[in-house]
């Protein structure tokens, strides 16, 4: 018997250890992918006992990854942590804080200095939020729709270089589905009115839509289960604990045939989309249905026990009864804990956000309380914005995560809230009226834009306090460029005054779009794209000005020419809308000479956005489109494929759609091929009208345009994927061409 305690107690700490054991292996891969010619310069320990970490807990995944060290030590240098995550935020510390390196998506500095420079004393960093989260649905679709391992595995880099430890994970939930309804007696063609095009998945997981773009290849599928299997895999082998879905009610429209006396209800989304169903929550098929998809979820990709699921996503609930809120909460969560006894429900409080009439605070404090405490984590998924937090008495006891929002639907603008991102999250960490705050987070709906938001709101990770600008700002632009120049500085200045401040009292939501990316109007504001700038367009010129002379200096960053070509592309922006307003004047007056050059004038500008934005990767339609086709394996595929990706840019649904341009983008090929063209038939429109002494039929006008556009979303069409030009030259270029118009149409 003493033997077999023995046996059980070695089996159980070997366990343990194995549950605890830094991935060194992970660690060093990723330091062979960052810094491959410096790799061997470092040292990766585990760091075991070191402030609040300790042996006991060292089993708990999110607080192994709370703190890691830095030391130079016998001419090396030494990262510790428990996790990677940990390694990595080590190694991102000394890269930005010793070498003045920067990795972000638009810009990477990695020009390391020949001798690598010694840390002077231990650095030992901890982190007060337990919970880094990473992502929005919208973000899979409106950036990362059409991503590859090879993309991802640079993004996971990314997350643990910047300390995320909670990423949403739901890559291939469609497949996960698709094995359930089979399992369920489920035809393929029964299933081909459920699962949507692969840009829409966001909204067909939140249970908005169904079947719009596809019908979707069982290719997709699998291909994605692979690569889902792939994404977890390294998430977890980095000590990240990922979110995966669970099930709220959204059913297949077959659903009704193939269990008639169930209980469902339809919804609508209001966006031009069918109603979709869902199955109510008292049936006995829900909690059999969300078994079902947890128990095959966990056999094909394992589990944390972290489940996204968001109920009534821009949906009204039947009723407002505390009851019925509360009754339908809990057996969401019992449908979970039913599959898993470990389960924790992780919700987006975008609700809260964007129903405000709806949910008071009898209806929130209803959904939240019928859950225990310990089996919920709340998002506030737009803190920045709105803090719901300070609404809902810190939700009710729940822990929850502060999240900078930023970007909707992927726009192209410069535009954030820098001074709350530096300062908000230490300010509800250290507010007695807090609650369980226990996390910080990006829920943004796309990335690769605005880099300085996402670098400022990580660098809180390891601050217990506000970070001063007036120091990080420097240091930032000194990282990005790699090097000090005073007419950098100035201009960032400039920008942090002007598209990164929103003054107070000011509703704004997020960042401006451009009049061109409008379909053509007299009016300078429709629905989605919006023209109204947080700021005096006049104002971001001087930031343009010192740009053009940091140029000297800074010519050889892959940050500073992003940057010059983002600032000259945003002021050509703005500038779109005085000069639509000048023919505008000129149709109203009936003057055809000066509509005539403004127009030809606004048509001038569209060719040289196209043409400065080609010099960077990063505003090239071709390589949306291309990544897309690359997953068809049938010529009938990637058109299907193409279709979705040009779609969701443009008209977001079918040419009626009333969500076209939500998701509109300034890039290059998308100016000259979509906004261009329909531009210049507005303007023959006008022209012949005014020629005739007739007024302009601007509906008809837009309702032909619908279809010009649809039949653009479904041509089969090929853009450059490479660049063209200098981004210094061209900007240079467009700098001595407009800087003079701009100003005088800005006085």
């Amino acid at each position: 018997m003493k033997y077999l305690i023995l046996t059980v107690v070695t089996f159980c700490m070997s366990l343990f250890t194995a549950s605890a054991q830094l991935n060194v292996n992970a660690a060093r891969a990723l330091l062979e992918r960052v810094i491959p010619e410096q790799a061997n310069s470092f040292v990766i320990e585990p760091l075991f006992n070191s402030g609040s970490i300790n042996h006991e807990n060292l089993t708990d995944p999110f607080i192994r990854d709370q703190v890691f060290e830095l030391e130079s030590v016998n001419g090396g240098l030494v990262l510790r942590g428990n996790t990677v995550v940990a390694v990595a935020s080590a190694l991102y510390y000394y890269l930005t804080e010793y070498c003045h390196c920067q990795i972000t998506w638009n810009g990477v500095n990695l020009n390391l200095p020949v001798t690598l420079p010694v840390v002077p004393a231990k650095v030992h960093k901890t982190t007060p939020y337990q919970y880094r989260y990473y992502m929005n649905y919208c973000t899979f679709n409106y950036s990362m729709s059409w991503w590859d391992w090879s993309r991802w595995e640079k993004e996971i880099d990314w997350m643990a270089l910047h300390g995320i430890n909670m990423p949403l994970a739901i890559t291939g939930e469609e497949y996960t589905w698709y094995e359930v309804y089979k399992d369920m007696g489920f035809s393929d063609k029964e299933l081909d009115g459920f699962f949507c095009g692969p840009s829409y998945f966001a909204w067909f997981w939140m249970g908005n839509l169904d079947a719009y773009g596809g019908p979707l290849p069982l290719n997709w599928m699998k291909s994605h289960y692979e690569l889902q299997k792939k994404i977890v895999a390294r998430e977890r082998a980095y000590g990240m604990q990922p979110v995966l879905p669970a099930f709220t009610g959204h059913v297949p429209i077959s659903f009704k045939q193939k269990f008639p006396n169930a209980k469902l209800k339809t919804t609508n989304w209001n966006n031009g989309f069918a109603d979709t169903y869902i199955l109510d929550s008292e049936d006995p098929l829900f909690a059999e249905i969300g078994k079902r998809f947890l128990q095959k979820q966990t056999q094909l990709f394992g589990t944390d026990h972290l489940y996204s699921a968001d109920t009534f996503n821009e949906n009204e609930p039947p009723s407002d009864d505390s009851t019925f809120l509360s009754k339908l909460s809990a057996r969401v969560y019992e449908g979970m804990h039913n599959a898993d006894t470990a389960a924790v429900w992780v919700m987006q409080g975008w609700l809260f956000y964007s129903d405000r009439k709806f949910w008071k605070a009898p209806q929130i404090e209803a959904l939240l309380k019928a859950v225990p405490d310990d089996k919920m984590i709340l998002l506030d998924l737009a803190t920045e914005i709105e803090p719901i937090w300070k609404h809902t008495e810190a939700f009710y006891g729940k822990p929850w995560i502060w999240n900078m929002l930023n970007n909707f639907g992927g726009n192209t603008n410069l535009f954030g809230r820098m001074e709350a991102a530096a300062t908000e999250p230490s300010k509800a960490l250290h507010d007695n009226r807090s609650g369980q705050l226990k996390g910080i987070g990006l829920t943004m709906e796309a990335i690769e834009q605005n880099p300085v938001l996402y670098e400022l709101m990580t660098d809180n990770t390891w601050r217990h306090d506000a970070i001063d600008l007036h120091h990080w700002l420097p240091q930032y632009i000194r990282n990005r460029y790699g090097v000090t120049d005073i007419h950098a500085l100035k201009a960032w200045k400039v920008l942090r005054q002007t598209v990164y401040t929103v003054p107070a009292g000011k509703y704004i939501r997020d960042g401006a779009e451009s009049i061109i990316q409008a379909r053509p109007t007299f009016d300078s504001l429709t629905r989605w794209t919006k023209t109204t700038l947080n700021y005096d367009a006049k104002d971001l010129l001087p930031a343009w000005d010192e740009m053009i002379q940091a140029a000297t200096t800074c010519k050889n960053s892959d940050g500073f020419r992003f940057d010059l070509v983002d600032i000259t592309r945003q002021v050509l922006a703005n500038y779109a809308l005085p000069l639509q307003r000048q023919f505008v004047r000129a149709y109203r007056q009936k003057n055809t000479n000066d509509f005539r050059k403004y127009s030809l004038q606004f048509i001038a500008l569209i060719d040289d956005m196209d043409k400065l934005l080609a010099t960077r990767k990063d505003f090239l339609l071709g390589s949306w489109i291309a990544d897309a086709r690359r997953w068809g394996t049938t010529e009938k595929e990637k058109a299907l494929y193409e279709m979705n990706a040009k779609d969701l840019i443009t008209l977001w649904g079918n040419a009626d759609c009333p969500l076209h341009e939500y998701a509109c983008r300034q890039w290059s090929g998308l100016l000259s091929s979509f906004y261009k063209p329909r531009w210049q038939q507005f303007f023959q429109m006008i022209d012949t009208a005014m020629v005739a002494g007739k007024e302009a039929d601007i509906t008809a006008f837009q309702k032909n345009m619908a279809q010009r556009e649809w039949y653009w979303v479904n041509e089969r069409m090929d853009f450059p994927v490479t660049t063209t030009g200098d981004p210094i030259a061209v900007a240079k270029e467009m700098y001595h061409k407009y800087r003079s118009r701009v100003e005088i149409v800005s006085k």
